[in-house]
């Protein structure tokens, strides 16, 4: 059954009444399986009912209450149901879902607002809710970023499945890139960085991506050989199309040499991943079901899509929804700023009250449960906000009270 714009926006505009003009992404959802909406077609409708809800929450209330009274009929007289919105192609056994941290400083308000929803949704279904440190960039992976990931992470979502190190798992993401390579999927690429540019500029194929298998397979090797390449001197790249309109899509890289000592595994690989291949290795080793995460990780989750299809496993990419930012109009949000500036004595340490950390929301007496509240009046909504932190803290201390 085909869900009318109508239908749309007489919800959208019922929720918007009930929200002091602001309507959300994730109720709206949920009143339209009201309407006969499967699960399966969440994805097909998302663009449009972002569409209305950016329009309708630009309406003064005046106009929002004139405008439902004209389609007050098209909906039924069921209340929006409170609470997270349904998600797609539930398993019977719950979703499985994750958060990759990198250890390269406190983690802070805008992890909390990424990914308590997927927290919530492991809660609310089943399954798991993996932790992985992301820590295969050994340059700016910090020692002490290991226990103090698990101890913020423990206290603000409390239903941690397992922990894991990313560094751990290299053996498997050697197996997956070798299976890539046997696949004609991946090839070893020996031209700079600057040449590599040239040929992705002008949409032409570098030479290295003439190479047969066996001979990527001997470069490989190669690469891991501590008497073969040098560092800069050799990538892995995916070969995927240099054609493509979207120049960050053309043969990107899925593994570098670098000899930089790693705080955990010392000098024991010198071969790295990058993301979108120790990524997508364990999204499919964990079976993860559902993936949630911002909008800026669009082009990782294409490049994720098409690991996949070359595997052969297209069919078991997990479902994926693009949150939108919260941005903060005066809070510096970056971790390394944040850790430099600890370092340079600028505060006290990660716990410090003046800083958006969550070892100092910790400090400063707030609860777990404000926030899951926030992420779950929130939902799931691709639109951007833009507020300042004093705003965004009043919201959290009504929570609080609650």
């Amino acid at each position: 059954m085909k869900i009318s714009d109508k239908t749309i926006r007489a919800y959208a505009l019922k929720n918007a009444l009930s929200y002091n003009g602001k309507a959300q992404q994730g109720a709206v959802i949920s009143a339209l399986f009201n309407e006969g909406m499967k699960k399966e077609e969440v994805k097909e409708y998302v663009k449009k009912i972002s569409e209305i809800i950016n329009e309708i929450n630009s309406f003064s209330p005046e106009k929002q209450e004139k405008e439902f009274e004209k389609l007050k009929n098209e909906i039924s007289e069921r209340e929006i149901r409170e609470g997270l919105s349904e998600l797609p192609n539930v398993p019977k056994t719950g979703v499985v879902m994750r958060f990759r941290p990198a250890p390269s400083g406190p983690l802070h308000i805008g992890h909390i607002i990424s990914n308590m929803i997927n927290s919530l949704y492991t809660k609310k279904y089943g399954g798991k809710f993996y932790i992985i440190i992301d820590d295969t960039n050994p340059e700016e992976t910090l020692p002490e970023a290991y226990k103090n990931i698990k101890e913020d992470c423990d206290w603000i979502f409390g239903n941690v499945y397992e922990y894991l190190n990313a560094s751990d798992r290299m053996e498997i993401y050697y197996e997956y890139a070798e299976k890539l390579i046997n696949k004609n999927s991946a090839y070893v690429c020996a031209c700079s960085q600057e040449e590599f540019k040239k040929f992705a500029e002008q949409k032409k194929e570098c030479p290295c991506r003439k190479n047969s298998i066996k001979h990527n397979l001997e470069k490989w090797k190669k690469m891991l050989d501590k008497n073969g390449f040098s560092e800069g001197e050799a990538v892995l790249r995916f070969k995927s199309n240099m054609q493509d309109s979207n120049p960050a899509m053309r043969d990107f890289p899925l593994a570098r040499i670098n000899l930089h000592k790693h705080p955990w595994q010392k000098k024991k690989y010198r071969v790295w991943p990058l993301m979108n291949l120790s990524v997508t290795t364990d999204d499919i080793e964990l079976k993860i079901t559902h993936i949630i995460r911002g909008k800026d990780h669009a082009d990782n989750a294409k490049r994720q899509e098409m690991i996949y299809k070359a595997l052969g496993l297209e069919k078991k990419f997990p479902w994926t929804f693009f949150m939108g930012k919260i941005k903060f109009t005066d809070i510096a949000l970056s971790k390394r700023k944040l850790n430099t500036a600890i370092k340079e004595g600028k505060y006290s340490g990660a716990e410090d009250v003046r800083l958006p950390t969550i070892t100092s929301l910790k400090k400063r007496g707030y609860k777990p449960e404000a926030f899951a509240k926030f992420a779950e009046q929130r939902g799931l909504t691709d639109v951007d906000k833009i507020i300042s932190q004093k705003d965004f803290f009043k919201v959290i201390d009504t929570f609080s009270e609650d």
